[in-house]
């Protein structure tokens, strides 16, 4: 069972069986989903004058907006990537293993790069880039510190978890 798929200019999204798009998300024009990446209730993800790319077992948690720029800003999102609810990704490339905090917003061209965390609220402006496992927090966002591989672990179970949640999420609502 997938949530709301739309067309843009016949421009269909691409969803892996696996992957879970909760009913009240809507999913519109070239937008791609990766294996048993999950897109949760009230997500808009609006690929219609670029495209948006998310890896395998990433997961778009509820309320979060994603959408792209014309031209040469797409969204690109790796695998088992954390994006927390109610956030705004704008134009820009999280790599694998990234995480973005709740409520947090990362504006065109940034990058958060493998393993980076953006705390939640915080703002990466356009063009910034957080470093590898780097933790950065605020508004407009700033390096706080490089996170130990322990600490870092400890985010890495959440992509995991929201896969498997999924799959139940998808089997109650069927």
């Amino acid at each position: 069972m997938s949530g709301p798929l739309f067309p843009f200019k016949g421009k269909w999204p691409v969803i892996h069986p696996s992957a879970f798009v909760a009913p009240t998300a809507s999913v519109i024009g070239d937008v791609e989903l990766g294996e048993d990446a999950s897109v949760w209730y009230g997500c808009v993800l609006r690929g219609d004058t670029n495209f948006i790319r998310i890896g395998a077992r990433t997961n778009i948690q509820d309320g979060t907006i994603i959408h792209v720029n014309a031209g040469t800003m797409p969204a690109v999102i790796g695998a088992d990537v954390t994006v927390g609810h109610a956030c705004i990704i704008h134009a820009c490339t999280l790599e694998d293993r990234a995480f973005v905090g709740m409520g947090a917003t990362v504006l065109d061209k940034a990058v958060i790069e493998e393993g980076g965390m953006l705390g939640a609220g915080g703002l990466l402006p356009p063009g910034k880039r957080i470093g590898r496992n780097e933790l950065w927090l605020g508004a407009p966002a700033k390096l706080v510190r490089t996170m130990s591989a322990e600490e870092r672990a400890g985010w890495d179970r959440t992509a995991p978890h929201y896969a498997e949640l999924s799959k139940e999420h998808r089997a109650s609502l069927e």
